[in-house]
């Protein structure tokens, strides 16, 4: 949920309240604190409306007495800033890319839900920072509301759940759907996806295979790659490099660059997506 935060930041003459008072304006139209009451806080309340529709940041200025009729007498300051929620992050799939994948995520503000039904990979002890969700992907998301805001990453260990989760996904209007994954395995997708109806515009909003260009092999590397682009994705950035032809991994390998075969439980060398 966003909230509107109001601060008193200068006060001069009588006052109901003074720098550093505080209220929240939720989007719902719930409030908690108070800047004063009375008509000073009417305004801010219509102000918080409004900015909550635009965004960004606003001051309101008033003379108690002369420009909102109160008896104070005295001027108040108040700030509002839009205070957006942390953007959730959604990862389907939780294996040896997801793991360091969820650990920046987080580090970076995201709110991460790790989804997958092998109750030896969903384990908490290996997403400290995440909540894990130890259940078939499909059957969550089935579930699950999203949100316009949301991210979301598809990793799983099989490319058929990966494909029917892509279809489902590609139905919302997420901020960012990714997967991991080769330029073969792009272009399988995305003649499967053409065959189901999806337009060419849907299927480029699938951001495959995922990640900036900067040489990644490792599943901490590939990580960092993948992180990177949907970084550049939440602030605005123009489209940053991605992994072209010439670096993807030949026909017949299925899998992302510095993926190897796929593996049935963790090992002690994390360097394939399960």
């Amino acid at each position: 949920m966003r909230f509107v935060l109001a601060s008193v930041i200068a006060s001069r003459g009588f006052t109901p309240r003074k720098p550093g008072a505080h209220m929240l304006i939720a989007e719902t139209g719930e409030t908690a604190g108070t800047i004063g009451g009375g008509a000073i806080e009417h305004r801010v309340l219509l102000e918080a409306r409004e900015l909550l529709a635009a965004g960004g940041t606003t001051m309101v200025k008033k003379h108690l007495t002369q420009e909102l009729g109160m008896c104070c007498g005295g001027e108040m300051a108040v700030f509002l800033e839009v205070i957006e929620p942390a953007p959730r992050l959604l990862l389907f799939g939780a294996g040896y890319i997801a793991r360091p994948l969820a650990a920046l995520a987080a580090g970076c503000g995201f709110e991460v839900t790790v989804v997958d039904e092998r109750p030896e990979w969903a384990a908490s002890e290996r997403f400290p920072d995440a909540c894990v969700v130890c259940r078939a992907p499909e059957d969550h998301l089935r579930e699950l509301v999203t949100r316009a805001g949301d991210y979301a990453v598809v990793a799983t260990h099989d490319h058929a759940i990966d494909q029917r989760l892509v279809q489902e996904l590609l139905r919302r209007p997420l901020q960012f759907l990714g997967m991991i994954g080769s330029v073969p395995k792009q272009r399988k997708f995305a003649l499967r996806l053409r065959a189901r109806g999806f337009s060419d515009e849907q299927i480029a909003r699938l951001r495959t295979p995922l990640g900036v260009s900067i040489g990644a092999e490792t599943p901490e590397e590939i990580a960092v790659s993948a992180m990177a682009e949907i970084i550049a994705v939440r602030r605005g950035m123009p489209g940053p490099r991605r992994w072209t032809p010439r670096q993807a991994p030949t026909e017949g390998r299925d899998d992302a660059p510095g993926q190897a075969a796929e593996a049935s439980a963790p090992s002690v060398h994390e360097k394939s997506e399960p």
